[in-house]
């Protein structure tokens, strides 16, 4: 059974790691720009989780919010930061976007002080019992949920809709879909709502089980979702979804028979360099 409760745990933290990266792969797919600064947005909505519910006693509302506002938040950071240097080499956007990461920080002290911050009364604490000999909290079920809930979605996006066929006709050739009517600035736009809400959500989520956020809580997660999107295959959706799960998983099962030479941070990096070396391009690359 305890293999079986660790599988749990590793699907849980692959299911953040996914949320996480889903953002930074959309907006790689689309631009060809590794966005940085998508860490500060995860942050962001940490910061809203907690002091939303702690206001109202919301957490569904916290949520609903704080995905909506990063969302606009996201939009902002594109037509600020990423559409001015469309026409500039990747490398400049690149640059810019880990400036505005780093300023990030330091906003975030300013603004919400230095030490973290606590829910008043975490939500979602009592234990549910979903195998004989293994209970999990109400909060990890709830991320296992929301992210089958939002990664479903985004899949009938892609797949079902008019926004979805054009956003993969933008990403294909930009210029042909743009010549057949296609606005690709509204695409742009709507990417970086979607990845930013996402964003979001993972922080109001981490927040939750760690009962706490603090203005660096991004820069960990960050690297690792830079890393996954990479062994994922830059720009796969699919890739990205299981190089995360995958993380998450050898990540918590290290964390238990590794204990005593890495700490979990070092094993998921660990495995990350041991992979790329085997295969460069990423698991899902055509290459």
């Amino acid at each position: 059974m305890l293999a079986i409760d660790i599988l749990i745990q590793g699907f849980i933290q692959g299911s953040i790691y996914a949320l996480i990266a889903l953002g930074l792969t959309l907006v790689y797919g689309l631009l060809r720009i590794l966005h940085v600064a998508h860490a500060s947005l995860f942050t962001l909505g940490g910061y809203l989780g907690v002091l939303i519910t702690n206001a109202t006693g919301s957490l569904f509302l916290a949520l609903i919010l704080a995905m909506i506002v990063v969302g606009f938040v996201g939009m902002l950071s594109y037509r600020i930061l990423y559409r001015p240097l469309l026409s500039q080499p990747p490398l400049i956007a690149l640059i810019a976007s880990i400036g505005i990461f780093i300023a990030s920080e330091e906003i975030f002290r300013i603004i919400f002080g230095p030490f973290s911050i606590s829910y008043v009364a975490a939500p979602l604490q009592n234990q549910i019992e979903i195998l004989p000999g293994i209970s999990m909290s109400e909060a990890r079920i709830m991320v296992v949920l929301l992210a089958f809930v939002l990664l479903l979605g985004v899949n009938w996006l892609s797949r079902r809709t008019r926004l979805g066929i054009a956003t993969r006709a933008t990403v294909v050739d930009p210029d042909m879909a743009m010549s057949s009517g296609v606005n690709v600035d509204v695409i742009r736009y709507s990417i970086f709502f979607i990845g930013s809400a996402f964003a979001a959500a993972a922080g109001v989520m981490v927040s939750l089980l760690n009962n706490l956020v603090e203005p660096t809580m991004g820069a960990v997660p960050s690297y690792k979702a830079l890393a996954i999107i990479v062994l994922g295959g830059l720009g796969s959706v699919r890739g990205a979804l299981i190089a995360s799960l995958l993380l998450g998983i050898i990540e918590t099962f290290g964390t238990i028979y590794l204990d005593d030479l890495l700490d979990r941070d070092s094993i998921a990096f660990a495995f990350l360099i041991l992979v790329l070396m085997i295969r460069p391009k990423g698991i899902f690359s055509k290459g």
